[in-house]
């Protein structure tokens, strides 16, 4: 084969997997990764070999500390490991290849600080709401607080279920329910 048509088909490669980086970093922000992070994941995830910070960065154009700084985000998520090689005394980082792994986690975290808030921000507001029911002589005071107390417990029984929901994924049962694709 012709080096130039060689050439042009590695370009062609290149580009379609640096697309498809794109695509995944532009998605990370689904789930508040920014996209500078995603990319890095990117890399990652198309490395044939783990990588050590110099070789991300080489790869991404990036400062040595905002790569430290992306594998860091990436390792707390358990979207990235690190790893060791004999010989190489550099750390060592790769990505985790179950997306399905690194979505129940990364999933699990978020919504489960963000929830476990809201519950305790809803009882709260109704132990507040209550105590002001019980001093106030404004009746129509007493039925604003009535109806929004009955708000406030539908807000915290839905965050309740939504724990529940975080745990089935967070568990794994959720591929009871919907299996994974193989």
């Amino acid at each position: 084969m012709p080096e130039d048509k060689q050439n042009k088909e590695w370009d062609k490669y290149e580009e379609t997997i640096d697309k498809f980086i794109q695509i995944i970093a532009k998605n990370m922000n689904l789930y508040g990764i920014t996209s500078s992070i995603g990319r890095l994941y990117g890399v990652l995830y198309f490395s044939d070999e783990p990588m050590t910070l110099d070789d991300m960065r080489d790869a991404l154009e990036m400062s040595k500390t905002s790569m430290s700084t992306g594998v860091r985000a990436l390792s707390d998520m358990k979207m990235v490991e690190s790893t060791f090689k004999k010989g190489i005394r550099k750390d060592l980082y790769q990505s985790e290849e179950d997306w399905y792994k690194s979505f129940t986690s990364l999933f699990g975290n978020r919504w489960r600080k963000h929830t476990e808030s809201n519950i305790e921000e809803a009882a709260e507001a109704i132990d507040e709401l209550q105590k002001l029911l019980e001093l106030t002589v404004d009746e129509e005071l007493k039925m604003k607080i009535s109806n929004d107390m009955e708000r406030l417990h539908y807000a915290k029984n839905y965050y309740e279920w939504l724990m529940k929901f975080i745990h089935v994924i967070e568990s794994g049962k959720i591929f009871e329910y919907i299996p994974k694709n193989e």
